[in-house]
């Protein structure tokens, strides 16, 4: 069965998460910054768990974490351990009950860190800043029981086979509740699925199969191949992406977003298996239950 996912907020669902700026923390008092932080963490605790509840009652099984869940947690200076917020305890209890909501109801949570967390850097300062925010994650993770922590192989840095070789070093400098948890994806540019399946194979770390990046980024295997091989990297169930281009696959920038899904765009081995879809697009929970909704109308007909 097909578990479908939506992406970190909604399009018409009045549910938001709160962020804020290190430039307007800066000028607060210290005790101010985390009085204020510690309200930011609350009320995204309280959003998450209605997102939760939301996605179970219209058949949306997995959630997607905004990566701010806990604004501006690994800022070099602006930063904060939670022990330092007001109310910690019980901040942490809130979230801890989004973890047990999902788990009654069987909701899947995961988890992708923005572009800038690139284990594979050549650059010391962006791979410890890396490792923070991996850390952060898999401390929320912990609370809510999210069971993937997902990035990108990031830069070649010129060479993708010596990027990449970086890269699994420095998995050595990572916490077992970050790697337990760390899946690696292809991407629209630079690493295919064939760049990382190897890395998969030695390092046990699940491949997350991007259908639409691969589309841009050919590597010569067919997606009923790379979902074959993608499979095997997992020891639970599969998570996968599917997304449409905006401007049709012969468009100027075939890597660019849709609103929503064109049907034809999932592919049919998928159809029937047991797996995890995030749906990456710009209309967010409607281009989900439309997805669904075509679908079960395919198969309908069919």
């Amino acid at each position: 069965m097909i578990r479908f996912g939506l992406c970190c907020q909604f399009a018409n669902v009045p549910i938001k998460f709160r962020t804020t700026t290190v430039t307007a923390v800066a000028k607060l008092e210290r005790s101010a910054s985390l009085a204020k932080l510690a309200d930011l963490c609350q009320a995204n605790a309280e959003a998450l768990l209605e997102a939760l509840q939301w996605c179970y009652a219209n058949g949306i099984g997995c959630f997607r974490v905004n990566s701010q869940i806990l604004p501006i947690k690994t800022h070099p200076e602006q930063g904060y351990r939670m022990e330092e917020l007001p109310r910690c305890d019980e901040i942490i209890s809130k979230f801890k009950a989004c973890g047990a909501f999902a788990k009654q109801n069987g909701l899947r949570i995961s988890f992708h860190p923005d572009q800038f967390v690139v284990p594979g850097s050549p650059d010391e300062r962006i791979v410890a800043n890396s490792i923070a925010e991996l850390e952060y994650q898999a401390e929320v993770a912990e609370w809510i029981g999210a069971d993937v922590i997902n990035i990108h192989g990031g830069g070649a840095y010129g060479d993708k086979v010596i990027a990449l070789a970086r890269f699994e070093r420095n998995l050595d400098r990572i916490s077992d509740r970050v790697r337990t948890r760390l899946t690696v994806e292809n991407d629209d540019r630079t690493y295919t699925p064939a760049d990382l399946l190897p890395l998969c194979g030695r390092t046990g770390i699940p491949l997350v199969y991007d259908a639409h990046h691969h589309r841009c980024a050919s590597d010569g295997q067919s997606i009923e191949e790379v979902t074959r091989l993608a499979v095997e990297t997992w020891n639970r169930e599969p998570m996968f992406h599917i997304s449409s281009p905006i401007d049709g696959w012969n468009g100027p920038r075939p890597e660019r977003h849709h609103d929503y899904i064109a049907v034809e765009d999932f592919p049919d081995c998928w159809r029937g298996m047991n797996l995890t879809v995030e749906v990456e697009a710009k209309a967010k929970e409607l281009a989900v239950l439309r997805l669904k909704r075509d679908l079960t109308k395919e198969s309908e007909e069919a």
